[in-house]
């Protein structure tokens, strides 16, 4: 008989210590379900080809657009429009998902960074 087992997002987060290196704890079609911590400040970036969701679990994030911000709570989500240059920062740490296609990379169009993340790494 098959296992049905539930996703704990606690339990995830509890995996991993590293910023800005999201994680993939599920897919769904061609969509990935990634949980990151931030804190500090990311890069300037854009995905030409998709939109980004953004879901805050813990903590406050600020998205930084060149004409203004939006602030995400805890229990709250925004999605960034593809081909808009964004720049998340975390006062404090934050705890997030991230709803992207397969592939995205983390830092987009800024792909030659030491903070682009390594896709696929699963938990």
């Amino acid at each position: 008989m098959k296992k049905y087992q539930s996703i704990n997002f606690n339990q995830k987060f509890d995996l991993f210590q590293e910023q800005w290196q999201p994680k993939v704890i599920a897919e769904m079609n061609d969509y990935q379900f990634k949980v990151a911590k931030l804190e500090g400040d990311f890069v300037w970036h854009s995905h030409a080809d998709t939109d980004e969701a953004f879901i805050v679990l813990d903590g406050e994030l600020r998205i930084d657009f060149r004409d203004g911000s939006v602030l995400i709570g805890k229990g709250e989500m925004y999605v960034v429009p593809k081909g808009v240059e964004h720049k998340p920062y975390a006062e404090k740490e934050v705890q997030l998902m991230l709803i992207e296609p397969r592939g995205v990379v983390n830092t987009g169009d800024e792909k030659a960074s030491e903070i682009t993340a390594e896709n696929d790494v699963w938990i």
